[in-house]
């Protein structure tokens, strides 16, 4: 095609999209806003965040990073591990955001794959480098993140402590321009087959995904997330795909931040109280912890907005936080897309609706973000109407997709067949654009012919009033196939058995939202139902396990 481009001025600026521009405008609106660290009570104002960003940048340069390395942080959700956000990719190496929840076998496997140069590491994960540090093949030095001034174990020797070092750079620090296309974060997927996955993106994607991120926050008046007077904290990790990029807007925005450090149900509550959060994400199962918490029930959550991912949002937990005056929306990702794809879409007129209205406004997979072009396909390739009715793959295009898996260029074709990203999940999209996530591919239940998504049977299972939590899986059956099976975990103080579930999901086959045949074959009563180490249902396991 012929376009027309025309010759800039001589001295014109070629504006790169570089992770420093996301600084330029947060201590301009952060006005006497601060950034708190939870674990250790220190607060900074934005001057002096900056400011640190800086010294961690002259601190990285004389500790021998350079361009093109890569940087591991191994740290709880702090404010240090914010400055790496930034410090790092913009003197133009890599930030390695370490799952300190994997296997130790697999934290080796991710950071000789990643080649790590230099590591940035908190007291509680030092014993484990100390004995790994030999298998560990490209690391030449690390650095100690501590709040109590402990001594690193034998017979690891590192660089200095962070705070120790961070008195000793420079305070300022000249950040180069840069091409926009140089890599700036890597990390892994917990994916349940196989080793992890390595994902990348560039300070370009990361640019683009924080203002279509920030547009997405404010634009729908019945889902304002962050605004100037908000306060914002994170209870998805920030190892996990940029604790979904929100700590990139949020400092742009100058908004308020608290940092909690490690996640315990009491300091998230206390911090919620005492900071006045307004806003936080996570999974489902996070907040279903914090809501079953005995200290939960003393406190007013009014007014707490808290963005759902990572699984499905079930109408019982919805229910369970709309009680308590959580206004609750569903977000969908993965870690290839950065991870921000759709939200909630509350209409216009959301505050007229019932109850159960909102709760099936609020549990759908939501409205595709700004920049973000989404598909389904069938089993062929070919594109499916947007009818509500006809499910296919979820296939994307949107500017901050990783281009490719790291070092694994055959799965980075099977990722990106026919020029779309294959996600792996199962869905429509009606007429309104709004995408409904039926299941995983790997988890829809194949029986006598027919599918059954075990999303839509967890989610009946959860508005059963003894029912916290369910997990629906299908296993091998001579006759049909699969059939579905279940493991639930039980609010305290009350009961439930496979015969009350059966009679549960009788009323949903009587109202013909489902057939018969999807009620599960069995109900286990559990304690707790495996996770992954980002809170997931860990379905893999739970198979394995009722499989045994």
């Amino acid at each position: 095609m012929s376009v027309k481009i025309l010759k800039p001025a001589e001295e014109a600026y070629q504006f790169p999209l570089l992770i420093k521009q996301l600084l330029l405008s947060s201590e301009r609106y952060a006005g006497d806003n601060e950034i708190v660290g939870g674990n250790n009570g220190r607060r900074y104002r934005y001057s002096e965040f900056i400011e640190r960003v800086h010294r961690l940048a002259d601190m990285l340069t004389n500790a021998g990073v350079k361009a093109g390395d890569v940087v591991a942080v191994l740290d709880w959700d702090t404010p240090r591990y914010l400055e790496c956000f930034f410090a790092i990719p913009m003197i133009g190496a890599v930030l390695h955001t370490v799952n300190v929840r994997l296997p130790p076998e697999q934290i080796v496997y991710t950071m000789n794959h990643a080649e790590d140069k230099l590591v940035l590491a908190h007291d509680d994960f030092l014993p484990l480098l100390a004995k790994v540090q030999s298998d560990l093949t490209t690391v030449t030095g690390y650095i100690q993140l501590s709040d109590s001034a402990t001594p690193p174990p034998a017979p690891l020797t590192t660089l200095g402590d962070y705070e120790t070092l961070l008195a000793q750079a420079l305070p300022e620090f000249d950040f180069p321009d840069f091409d926009e296309r140089a890599v700036a974060t890597v990390f892994y997927t917990t994916g349940t087959t196989g080793k992890p996955k390595g994902v990348y993106f560039t300070h370009r994607q990361l640019v683009l995904h924080t203002m279509s991120l920030a547009a997405t926050m404010s634009i729908n008046k019945d889902m304002q997330l962050m605004q100037a007077s908000s306060v914002y904290m994170p209870i998805t990790p920030m190892f996990h795909v940029h604790a979904w990029g929100v700590p990139y807007a949020a400092t742009m925005l100058g908004v308020k931040q608290v940092y909690p450090g490690r996640y315990e149900p009491a300091t998230l509550l206390k911090l919620l109280v005492t900071e006045k959060v307004t806003f936080s994400h996570c999974v489902p199962t996070i907040l279903q912890m914090i809501l079953s918490s005995e200290q939960a029930k003393a406190i007013d959550l009014s007014g707490w907005q808290v963005l759902i991912g990572g699984s499905a949002l079930t109408a019982g937990l919805a229910r369970a936080a709309l009680a308590r005056g959580i206004q609750i929306y569903t977000g969908y990702g993965m870690s290839e897309t950065c991870p921000i794809l759709s939200t909630t879409w509350m209409p216009l007129n959301a505050a007229d609706l019932s109850e159960d209205e909102q709760v099936a406004v609020r549990i759908k997979t939501g409205c595709p973000v700004p920049l973000v072009n989404m598909r389904i396909i069938d089993e062929r390739g070919r594109f499916l109407p947007h009818d509500g009715e006809s499910m296919g793959e979820v296939v994307v295009r949107t500017p901050w997709l990783t281009q490719g898996y790291l070092h694994d260029p055959e799965q980075s074709d099977v990722l990106w067949e026919n020029g779309w990203m294959h996600t792996g999940d199962v869905g429509t999209i009606d007429a309104s654009y709004t995408l409904q996530i039926r299941d995983r591919i790997k988890d829809v239940i194949k029986t006598g012919g027919e599918w059954i998504s075990s999303l839509d049977i967890e989610n009946l299972i959860s508005q059963h009033p003894a029912v916290e939590l369910a997990a629906v899986v299908g296993l091998p059956d001579n006759e049909w196939g699969e059939r579905p099976h279940a493991l639930v975990t039980v609010r305290a103080g009350m009961a439930v058995d496979h015969a009350a579930i059966v009679s549960h999901m009788q009323r949903f086959v009587e109202q013909g939202l489902i057939e018969k045949w999807a009620i599960p074959d069995s109900v286990q009563v559990v304690d707790e139902i495996p996770r992954t180490s980002v809170g997931k249902i860990d379905k893999k396991v739970i198979r394995e396990r009722l499989a045994k």
